[in-house]
């Protein structure tokens, strides 16, 4: 007789449930081996590139150093100081620099008179240690212009009823016409002005002038010539300092003077010492003007 096997509905649905857990069971495992695969992957690379780098930081181990005995040791020290006590003792020992005192030559030597010293006499320097002594000048301009006159005066001494504020006169009336027609900001009589003028006249004008329009003339001429060079402005007018009458002496004053004086008025302006001997010489005619007048 065969034996007959019943299946119940419950048991059947436990084995298919059963069957399931295994087929998740299965996946599980699957996916395990493959994650534990690559984290064993990942670390043989992570080991590798670590030993290249610690494989290229390596240094090779220094040699083991041969260690001397100490009595050897002791016996080399002894050996090299004495080597260097004979080395300094052989060295010649060089003399300590010391400064001497130096004695200027002297006329009288010092010597010992019954038990004292004699006065020693110091000869004199010929090179003098005191720098020139610096000289200094002063004057207005109106005494310079006094002095201007005076020697005018004192040249031409022909012309008995000329005098010196004349002279000014002619000089301040030029200066003021050109003032007032505009052809000038401000006056032109200053003191280094009045030097140059002086230079020029002291030249130019003569003794034997006898008469004063010839004065005059030759006077404003050197005037003329003095505002073309030392003036503020590039050009004048020939009205203030020219007569119609004597154009053609004035032209002929004019070039004698330039042609003979360039280089001194060059001078005046660029040496100083120079210009401090002409203004001495123009202050001195008022020194001389007075001691005329005294005799």
């Amino acid at each position: 007789m065969g034996t007959v096997l019943s299946i119940s509905p419950a048991s059947k649905k436990a084995s298919i449930m059963d069957a399931e857990v295994a087929g998740d069971g299965l996946k599980n495992d699957k996916s395990l081996k493959r994650h534990s695969m690559f984290v064993s992957l990942s670390w043989k690379k992570l080991v590798a590139n670590s030993a290249k780098k610690s494989a290229k930081k390596v240094t090779p181990n220094p040699l083991p150093t041969r260690e001397l005995p100490s009595i050897q040791v002791a016996q080399l020290n002894s050996e090299n100081i004495r080597k260097t006590y004979q080395t300094e003792e052989k060295k010649p020992k060089a003399p300590i620099p010391v400064p001497v005192p130096t004695v200027p030559t002297q006329t009288k030597e010092a010597g010992v008179q019954n038990g004292r010293l004699s006065s020693v006499q110091k000869q004199p320097s010929s090179l003098s240690l005191v720098s020139p002594r610096r000289i200094v000048i002063q004057a207005s301009t109106g005494e310079l212009l006094r002095c201007l006159g005076d020697f005018v005066c004192r040249r031409c001494y022909k012309l008995k009823e000329l005098n010196s504020g004349e002279v000014i006169l002619w000089f301040r009336n030029i200066d003021r016409t050109l003032l007032l027609q505009g052809w000038q900001d401000q006056g032109f009589i200053t003191p280094a002005n009045v030097v140059f003028v002086y230079l020029l006249c002291e030249d130019t004008i003569a003794d034997s002038v006898d008469s004063p329009a010839e004065l005059q003339g030759t006077f404003q001429t050197c005037l003329y010539l003095a505002y073309s060079y030392m003036g503020n402005e590039i050009s004048y007018p020939l009205k203030p300092f020219m007569n119609d009458t004597n154009k053609d002496v004035f032209w002929e004053t004019s070039l004698r003077i330039i042609n003979r004086m360039s280089a001194k008025m060059l001078q005046l302006n660029a040496d100083p010492h120079f210009f401090t001997e002409v203004f001495q010489d123009l202050k001195n005619q008022r020194e001389a003007s007075e001691t005329n007048l005294d005799r």
